[in-house]
């Protein structure tokens, strides 16, 4: 297994994977993602088996303390010498879940941002998923106010 940061050349797998991870009215499109890789490609941390991408997390560092929708649409908002990162996507392939791979690129997400001297990392999840976050040390602040594909989403932060 080999965990990197992405380049504009990853578009094509990270497209594919989030497809195959999140309906249509949640997945971020091409388009979201080509424009994410050129303002903050450091920002996603992709994990390859040989060489076929099967899982990634990506969001972008911004000095703002909450996640919004309007964050997921544009990429400009990205501020290197933000505050907190954001996470606006965990996503494993199906087929290679419950093996640890989003919990590997999450820990190193966490690594690298405190490497970094952020505040800390901004996510929102399911309902479903808050004891998994919880897991890694994320906090859960409640509903969040982001209507992002009609779905309740609940803010999770993890400060450092």
């Amino acid at each position: 297994m080999l965990i990197r940061t992405a380049t504009l050349q990853d578009l094509d797998a990270v497209s594919m994977v989030e497809a195959e991870c999140f309906p249509e009215t949640e997945a971020a499109t091409r388009a979201d993602f080509e424009q994410r890789l050129t303002y903050y490609p450091d920002h996603f941390w992709l994990l390859f088996d040989d060489e076929k991408l099967i899982a990634f997390v990506d969001g972008f560092v911004t000095d703002l303390p909450d996640l919004t929708d309007e964050m997921y649409e544009k990429a400009e908002m990205h501020n290197e010498n933000g505050a907190w990162q954001m996470i606006f996507g965990v996503n494993t392939v199906p087929a290679e879940r419950k093996k640890g791979y989003a919990g590997r690129l999450l820990t190193r997400a966490i690594a690298d941002a405190r490497a970094q001297g952020r505040k800390g990392l901004v996510l929102t999840c399911k309902d479903r998923l808050v004891r998994y976050y919880a897991k890694f040390g994320f906090v859960n602040e409640g509903v969040s106010e982001s209507v992002h594909g009609n779905v309740t989403w609940y803010q999770m932060r993890l400060t450092f």
